[in-house]
């Protein structure tokens, strides 16, 4: 299966699913139930909010004569804004203010830079020096602000003079080119100014990597050294925070074990009421190779299935901890090193995780589960005999009945998917046809999104595609292919080939469709008009998926 919030990078991996859920209902239903802190910040009032940015982005060629020192600080402060509080709340204001505030300014300098090199191309030699300029104050003042906030390593002081150094060369090389208008000579500036403007880039990067290493470092020192509730829980939502800037982020923060520091929570009694929010970190944070290779270093996957198959373990640490297995079974993940280690533990995890689906008290529990049953489905047969003989059939199409479990495309897409890939045992079909599966994959079909959300319709191009793969294999049974045709399959499926907007423009609905159709074509000839199998059943696949795919909406 395919999760930019913490809940996407834990689904971005349903890529066998290419699974695009409504990230925005998830991350807010779940996520911030108990993470309100999220959702406030996105309800900051907008003036509020254009007064922070404008701090950073404002005209800044009077810091020069300033000499780069920070400017609207309090009075009564006395340092600047990246400084960090002490006390119970250091790590609400480490994160909040000074994790996001390096961030944003980072985005500054690193938009400045991007307007550098544009200007540069273009030889708008005034334009070039300005943004020099603001370039380098900006890079002055976030260096100053945060070597005064706390004493950074050697090798990152090392990169800060470089940096410095680079960026008032780059002013002075500027400056230079204002004052001349000899063509070759303003050629071979543009050649230096290119290479050192590079050189800026690659040393600020690095610069703020190792900014944001040193921050992180200290979120999971107070995870892995307090006692307290309530700060172990502050750090893990901080960290939560970051790993929804992107994988990067991410990467950096299970560089500096954030995977082993929070499954040292996961192991411990005491703290049972952080397992559900350690455990979505964890999947925010494998979101990226670095974060599973962690995960699999400390056993993580064993600790996984224990909480899976604890029946003590509340329904939300178990929801968390299936979101784990679906980011870890994803298809997008190049290294499968610790599946391994996974297949030790599967029937355990499979069994739960079908139960899990079974008694999901809403649609969010259900579709983790789902999703990760999803994945393992693709990687190992002998997930698909296990959930057979675990009567998942029933389970998941009693689920599709219940609106409170399967409510969105997404979660059909995780059940069409487990359908798809159980179809492939032949003991599949006869309890298919016990449970009146036929019935649901033909509604499946017709799958609509009700709004007009790209990643719904996406979603529901992609039940539409697999309910009708799931069609086709299951017809190899004749008893199949017979019940099919008595429900009116053959119509529907040639109303999705002939007509682009019932399929919503998909090449890949429209591909497995036509398999469907010769599927049940060859068990009954009959079954398909003259003209139809003329076009659709007669011809080379090919060729009659290019005649349906060129075909107007007016087509007969």
């Amino acid at each position: 299966m395919k999760v930019k919030t913490h809940r996407e990078s834990v689904l971005r991996s349903t890529t066998s699913c290419n699974y695009e859920p409504d990230w925005t209902r998830l991350k807010l239903s779940v996520a911030d139930k108990e993470n309100g802190t999220r959702a406030q910040s996105l309800q900051v009032d907008s003036v509020q909010r254009w007064m922070e940015d404008l701090r950073h982005m404002t005209e800044v060629e009077c810091m020069c004569v300033l000499q780069a020192k920070p400017i609207g600080v309090e009075e009564d402060s006395q340092q600047g804004e990246l400084i960090v509080g002490s006390g119970v709340g250091a790590g609400d204001h480490v994160a909040r203010n000074n994790l996001q505030t390096l961030l944003r300014r980072a985005l500054v300098v690193s938009t400045e830079l991007g307007k550098m090199f544009q200007r540069l191309e273009k030889g708008r030699w005034q334009r070039v020096h300005s943004t020099a300029v603001r370039a380098n104050c900006h890079v002055r003042s976030l260096v100053h602000e945060y070597s005064a906030a706390r004493s950074t390593p050697p090798e990152m002081q090392k990169y800060e003079k470089s940096l410095l150094e680079k960026c008032m060369e780059l002013t002075n090389i500027t400056e230079r080119c204002l004052h001349t208008d000899d063509e070759f000579f303003l050629k071979s500036m543009r050649e230096a100014i290119h290479e050192i403007l590079t050189d800026v880039s690659d040393s600020f990067s690095n610069m703020i990597d190792m900014a944001l290493a040193n921050e992180i470092r200290v979120l999971i020192k107070q995870i892995e050294s307090s006692d307290s509730l309530h700060t172990i829980g502050s750090a893990i939502s901080n960290l939560l925070s970051l790993t929804q800037d992107g994988p990067q982020l991410c990467s950096i923060i299970a560089k500096e074990g954030a995977v082993v520091a929070l499954f040292k929570i996961c192991r411990q009694d005491r703290f049972r009421d952080l397992y559900a929010h350690a455990l979505r970190t964890v999947a925010s944070i494998c979101c990226v190779e670095e974060g599973i290779n962690q995960l699999d270093k400390v056993d993580g996957i064993l600790c996984l299935a224990d909480i899976l198959t604890d029946e003590s373990s509340v329904e939300a640490a178990r929801a968390e901890a299936a979101a784990v297995v679906a980011q870890i079974t994803s298809p997008h993940h190049t290294s499968t090193q610790h599946l391994a280690s996974f297949l030790e533990s599967m029937h355990d995890i499979v069994t739960a995780l079908i139960k899990l689906c079974e008694t999901a008290s809403c649609g969010e529990v259900f579709l983790l589960a789902s999703a990760a049953l999803a994945n393992i489905t693709f990687f190992d047969s002998m997930a698909c005999e296990i959930l057979l003989q675990l009567n998942a059939i029933h389970i998941l199409l009693q689920a599709c009945k219940d609106r409170q479990r399967v409510d969105t495309p997404y979660s059909k897409d995780q059940v069409v998917t487990i359908l798809a890939n159980l179809s492939v045992l032949e003991q599949c079909a006869s309890e298919v046809l016990q449970e009146q599966g036929i019935e649901r994959l033909l509604l499946l079909l017709g799958e609509k999104p009700s709004s007009s959300s790209p990643s719904e319709g996406a979603a529901c191009e992609r039940v539409q595609q697999k309910a009708a793969v799931t069609l086709a294999r299951l017809s190899r049974d004749p008893d199949v292919a017979q019940t099919a045709i008595q429900l009116k399959a053959v119509p529907r499926l040639i109303e999705l080939c002939r007509s682009p907007t019932e399929r919503n423009n998909s090449d890949s609905v429209l591909v497995a469709c036509l398999a469907a159709l010769r599927r049940l074509a060859a068990g009954c000839p009959d079954s398909i008009e003259a003209a139809d199998h003329q076009q659709l059943i007669k011809p080379r696949l090919v060729d009659s998926f290019l005649l349906c795919s060129n075909m107007e909406e007016s087509f007969v």
